[in-house]
């Protein structure tokens, strides 16, 4: 078998195709996980921060957590994620049950309004500190009314003059004036508590704080006169927005450092205190099963289509190496059919197809060898059969027509072409018999060294036997007295007058092996092949007077096999031939 079969490509091509397959999956899982991971990533942050806003937010108003629950459970129910709240020095707070099948959790953000971090929170603190948290500078009902009466004032009077105002307020509840772009009326302003200043008005607004807010912002000083290490200088104002900033003078990046830590000092008793929290998302109905998202579709869409496209390309690769070689033995076919019995398969393939087309080959040469000989054969019984009947047809004309006369001479001369005619019959007969299996046989221990000396006294006296006495065989005795006669016969007919024949037998193992030897001319090597076939002679000038009919070496065969043996041959060219006889010996059938 050719080291690269069919079965190895076939085999080769489904291991191709699983492979791509499982490549495939594999990718569209590794994909499928990782955009997975990734989006639940994207979605847990954006939860997470909006958590985080909601949590500073509470923490800029509220001293403590006591009540942050319903907080929690609302972010939970409307996220529908989960969210545990772990103050500094107390136990988790969550603001609902454990998710189900959690797939992704969040990093844990500390939650400190005096130290927002602006990559999460909706509203950015540039130093840090959610405005929210009033602490200390809170006003009074009082002071808020107070202050707010007289900006409405403003408010009115800038509306009288066509100007847009509006009051405001900032994150910790103090009012405002807010001013339209490019409003210029001083004029109508009692106090600088004005947002938007207009340019070229007053580059630097100030803002009387009220005695509420004074009092805090002198509580500030003290913090960053330690902070900034001199005692005298540091003043501290507040700004249009109600933040509080550096006085004029004063705004190097350390006073503005020292500002900050000494407001977080200040206003760390009104807040919460810090806390961390943590977000977890569950699993959503897209990542459970329930659906893909487009990429997703399409990466698997994309995924299948390679895939389909490798199995076709292998199944049409291996079904054109098939196909062509099948095509090329089914014209050969079609050709033999026609009578075309030189048609052949002109395959190059190295593999089982090759096989194939070599034994279709062969079996084709051989069915044209069977032809020629059936051929042949029609040819040489016609031949053998016209010899004796012309001969008999002659002499019968003759003598009818009284130019011979119908003597004891010329009676025995017709009796004895008529015993060819039946002989060849017979031989025929036999040989169609073996062909389809219908031989009689009466097989039985026969006493081989008895029958060889009867048959061999009984042909020439050139015949010498040599075999040990009992030698037994399983075999029908009429059927092997007629094969040793006929290959008796054969050697007598070769062998010149000085020569010798040799019979001879013995055991070997399960067999029995009888051997026919000769010192005649001996057969050409080409011509061994043919020594058993039908009607064969070496010599083609013989005649059936001379090489005989052709059959009686064809009978041994077909005789000899049917008993379960064989019939071989070995000759030297000048020197004779041995033909050797294996039977089964009793007991081993």
């Amino acid at each position: 078998m050719a080291s690269r079969g069919l079965r190895v490509r076939l085999l080769g091509g489904t291991v191709l195709v699983a492979a791509g397959a499982v490549a495939a999956t594999a990718w569209l899982a590794v994909q499928g996980t990782t955009g997975s991971i990734a989006e639940q990533q994207v979605r847990v942050n954006e939860m997470s921060a909006q958590v985080y806003g909601s949590l500073v937010d509470y923490a800029a108003t509220h001293t403590d957590w006591s009540g942050v629950r319903p907080t929690l459970a609302g972010l939970s129910s409307n996220l529908g994620a989960g969210i545990t709240l772990t103050p500094v020095g107390g136990g988790p707070i969550a603001g609902s049950a454990d998710p189900s099948d959690p797939v992704q959790t969040g990093p844990s953000l500390q939650i400190d309004p005096l130290a927002v971090d602006n990559a999460l929170a909706r509203t950015q603190f540039p130093d840090g500190i959610d405005p929210a948290v009033v602490g200390p500078f809170r006003l009074s009902t009082a002071e808020h009314a107070d202050l707010e009466a007289r900006i409405e004032a403003d408010v009115q009077c800038l509306r009288a003059r066509g100007a847009a105002a509006t009051i405001a307020e900032v994150p910790g509840g103090r009012p405002y004036l807010r001013l339209a772009q490019g409003v210029a009326s001083p004029d109508c302003v009692k106090d600088l508590n004005v947002a938007n200043w207009p340019i070229g008005f007053q580059d630097t607004p100030k803002v009387t704080p009220t005695p509420t807010e004074q009092a805090a912002l002198e509580q500030l000083v003290p913090a960053m006169k330690s902070c900034l290490g001199r005692g005298e200088g540091v003043t501290v104002a507040l700004d249009a927005h109600g933040e509080v900033r550096p006085a004029a003078g004063m705004h190097d990046r350390r006073v503005t450092q020292c500002l900050v830590d000494a407001r977080r000092q200040l206003l760390r008793p009104y807040v919460a205190p810090i806390a961390y929290l943590q977000v977890t998302s569950a699993r959503s109905n897209r990542q459970a099963g329930f659906g893909l998202s487009p990429d997703g579709l399409l990466r698997i869409a994309g995924a299948t289509a390679i895939v389909l496209v490798l199995t076709i390309g292998v199944a049409m690769l291996l079904a054109n190496r098939v196909i062509r070689p099948v095509r090329e033995l089914t014209t050969a076919t079609r050709c033999m059919r026609a009578g075309d019995a030189d048609a052949r398969a002109q395959v190059r393939a190295s593999w089982e197809i090759a096989e194939l087309a070599t034994a279709f080959n062969e079996m084709a040469a051989h069915a044209a060898r069977t032809e020629d000989q059936r051929r042949e054969l029609i040819s040489d019984v016609s031949h053998e059969l016209r010899t004796p009947l012309g001969t008999i047809r002659g002499w019968l004309i003759a003598t009818q027509d009284g130019v011979a006369e119908l003597d004891d001479e010329l009676v025995a001369s017709l009796v004895q072409e008529t015993l060819f005619l039946q002989h060849l019959v017979d031989d025929l007969r036999d040989l169609a018999l073996a062909d389809a299996d219908m031989l009689s046989l009466e097989r039985v221990e026969v006493d081989a060294t008895e029958l060889l000396r009867h048959v061999s006294a009984a042909h020439d006296a050139r015949v010498d036997v040599s075999i040990p006495d009992g030698l037994l065989v399983e075999a029908d005795p009429v059927r092997l007295r007629q094969i040793v006669g006929n290959l008796l016969a054969n050697a007598v007919r070769h062998t010149p007058p000085d020569g010798r024949i040799t019979v001879s037998g013995h055991r070997h193992g399960p067999s029995v092996l009888i051997t026919v030897a000769d010192t005649g001319a001996g057969i050409a090597p080409e011509d061994l092949p043919h020594v058993f076939d039908r009607f064969w002679r070496a010599d083609k000038s013989r005649t059936r007077r001379t090489g005989g009919s052709g059959l009686g070496l064809a009978i041994v065969r077909k005789l000899a096999e049917a008993q379960g043996g064989g019939v071989t041959v070995t000759s030297t060219p000048g020197r004779g031939s041995t033909f050797t006889l294996c039977l089964p010996a009793p007991g081993d059938r």
